[in-house]
């Protein structure tokens, strides 16, 4: 019988990795919506999607705000995704060897996307004359 999960699982007992496991997963879970909520209206409420430029990325990330806002919603969600994979990986893989090889490509893979996007949002700069903005009225 099919059993449908409520998400209220137990908290792990005697401390350690797994219980901040268990907490870290639910208050990056709350922290992403209220990011991701903000990031999709800015992005794609208050701005016309096609004025989504390199200069308008530019213009952001002339303030180092919106630069740690992205950063820590690349962290949030590299790191709370990969800790959801990695108890699906321990839930499903029942080979010692197996998880092992699973877990450690899915840490490689957290750390090659996370510095890979830590060394784009701190090395971007503006390049100057790339063509006209965005002008209003235009598609």
């Amino acid at each position: 019988m099919l059993r449908i999960s409520t998400g209220r699982g137990a908290r792990p007992a005697g401390g350690g990795f797994e219980t901040f496991s268990w907490y870290y997963f639910r208050i990056s879970g709350i922290a992403l919506v209220f990011l991701v909520i903000i990031h999709l209206l800015i992005m794609h409420v208050t701005n016309d999607v096609a004025c989504t430029t390199y200069q308008f990325v530019a213009m952001r990330y002339a303030n180092p705000f919106w630069r740690l806002y992205d950063w820590l919603l690349l962290t949030l969600g590299l790191t709370h995704g990969m800790n959801g994979l990695r108890i699906v990986i321990d839930d499903y893989v029942r080979s010692p060897r197996a998880r092992f090889v699973l877990l450690s490509i899915a840490g490689v893979m957290l750390l090659a996307f996370f510095m890979l996007g830590t060394i784009t949002l701190i090395a971007f700069q503006l390049v100057p004359n790339l063509g006209p903005a965005c002008l209003p009225g235009t598609k």
